[in-house]
C-alpha cells in the first residue's frame, strides 16, 4: 500500500488538481450566462469537457479511498487506468477524433466488415462516455458500407483512438455464401484529430470549391427535397470531403470543413514523416498491407493485434466494442520506448 500511495501522489502532481478545478469553475460559471446556449455545439463541446473533468476528479477520490480502506485490487486497477492518462502526450491527443471507415476488396463481405467496425467502435466510444455524429456514410450495395465517417467528442478521443489507425483484417465463414466458404476480408481505419481554427493549418477559401446537391442518405424528407449535403475539393492537394447526414447543408459545411482542416494537417505530418525517413533510407510506402490486427472468427476464436502481439480469443466480447486492452498495450508499448505516434 506504500506503493500505491507514493504512485498516488505522484499521479496527482502529474494531473495538476488543482489546475483541473479552475477549469471545472470556469466552466460551471461560463454556462451560467445565457449567452453561452446560444452556440450549441461550442456549449456541447465546452459541457462534455465539464463532465470529463469532473468525472476525472471524481475517480481520483474513489481512489484515495480505496488507498485509505486498504482496498488493494480495486486501488491498483483504478489507478492504472488513470495514469494511462500521463502516456497521453502527443500532439492533439487531448482533441476529439474524426474516425473514417472504408471497405478493402471483397464485395459485400467487406462492406458488412466496414460495418461491423462501426458497431465496434461506437460501442466502444460509448463505453467511454464520450459522444459521436455520423458525418458521411456510402452505403453498401447489398449490406455494410462502402465507407462512413463519425466525429468523437470526448477527453483524449484522438489519444486512444489513434492507436486503431491501419487495416484491419477478419477471416470468418461467408454468412452470404449458401456454403458458408472461409472468407477473408480487409477494411481500413482512419483517424485523425479534430484541428480548431488556430491557423496551424493554412486553409484559403480560393482554394477550396463547393458542390451542393441533394443526400443520398437517410434524414427525413427535408434531406431528399433540398441540397443539403456538400462536397468540397482542396484544388492545391486535390484533397475531396463528402458531408451529407446532417439535416441542414450550413452543418454539413462547417462537418466538411472540420474533416477538411484534419486530413490537410495529416498529409503536413505524413510528408514531414517521410522526408525524415527519406533522409535515414527507413521510407516505406503506406500502403493497404500494413495490417496492424486480426481477427479470427473461424475455424477458431482470436483477435491478435499484430503490432504488439497481445491477443483474446474473446472475439465476441472486442466486437462489443471491449477494446481497451488492446489500445493501452499498444499506446503503453509506444510510450515506455519514448516513441511519440504522429497522425496515424
Amino acid at each position: 500500500m506504500d506503493e500505491l500511495k507514493k504512485r498516488y501522489q505522484d499521479l496527482v502532481l502529474k494531473l495538476n488538481i488543482e489546475e483541473k478545478k479552475r477549469q471545472i469553475s470556469q466552466i460551471e460559471a461560463e454556462s451560467a450566462d445565457p449567452a453561452f446556449w446560444q452556440d450549441n455545439q461550442k456549449a456541447a463541446k465546452k459541457m462534455q469537457e465539464l463532465a470529463d473533468l469532473q468525472r476525472e476528479l471524481k475517480e481520483l477520490g474513489e481512489l484515495r479511498e480505496y488507498i485509505e480502506n486498504g482496498q488493494q485490487d480495486k486501488a491498483e486497477k483504478l489507478l492504472g487506468e488513470l495514469e494511462f492518462a500521463t502516456f497521453l502526450s502527443g500532439p492533439h491527443d487531448e482533441s476529439d477524433a474524426i474516425l473514417s471507415i472504408h471497405a478493402g476488396q471483397g464485395g459485400t463481405e467487406a462492406m458488412d466488415w466496414a460495418e461491423i467496425l462501426l458497431r465496434m467502435y461506437t460501442r466502444y466510444i460509448e463505453s467511454k462516455g464520450w459522444k459521436w455524429e455520423e458525418a458521411d456514410r456510402t452505403a453498401g450495395d447489398e449490406a455494410g458500407v462502402k465507407s462512413v465517417t463519425i466525429t468523437v467528442s470526448g477527453n483524449y478521443a484522438y489519444g486512444f483512438l489513434k492507436a486503431e489507425a491501419g487495416t484491419h483484417r477478419l477471416v470468418r465463414q461467408s454468412p452470404f455464401n449458401a456454403d458458408k466458404l472461409r472468407q477473408t476480408s480487409f477494411a481500413l481505419v482512419e483517424v485523425l484529430p479534430v484541428i480548431e481554427e488556430t491557423g496551424e493549418v493554412e486553409m484559403k477559401e480560393e482554394d477550396l470549391h463547393w458542390e451542393f446537391f441533394r443526400a443520398s442518405s437517410h434524414g427525413g424528407q427535408n434531406v431528399q427535397k433540398v441540397s443539403t449535403a456538400v462536397r468540397v475539393k482542396h484544388k492545391p492537394t486535390g484533397i475531396i470531403v463528402t458531408c451529407q447526414t446532417e439535416r441542414y447543408q450550413a452543418q454539413n459545411r462547417e462537418n466538411a470543413l472540420k474533416i477538411l482542416r484534419a486530413k490537410l494537417w495529416s498529409r503536413q505530418q505524413q510528408e514531414a514523416k517521410t522526408e525524415q525517413q527519406e533522409l535515414k533510407g527507413e521510407y516505406k510506402m503506406a500502403s493497404w498491407g500494413n495490417q496492424i490486427r486480426s481477427y479470427v472468427l473461424h475455424p477458431y476464436h482470436m483477435v491478435k493485434d499484430l503490432r504488439t502481439g497481445y491477443e483474446t480469443s474473446d472475439t465476441t466480447g472486442v466486437l462489443d466494442g471491449k477494446i481497451d486492452e488492446f489500445v493501452i498495450t499498444y499506446l503503453k508499448n509506444f510510450s515506455e520506448k519514448g516513441m511519440v505516434i504522429k497522425g496515424e
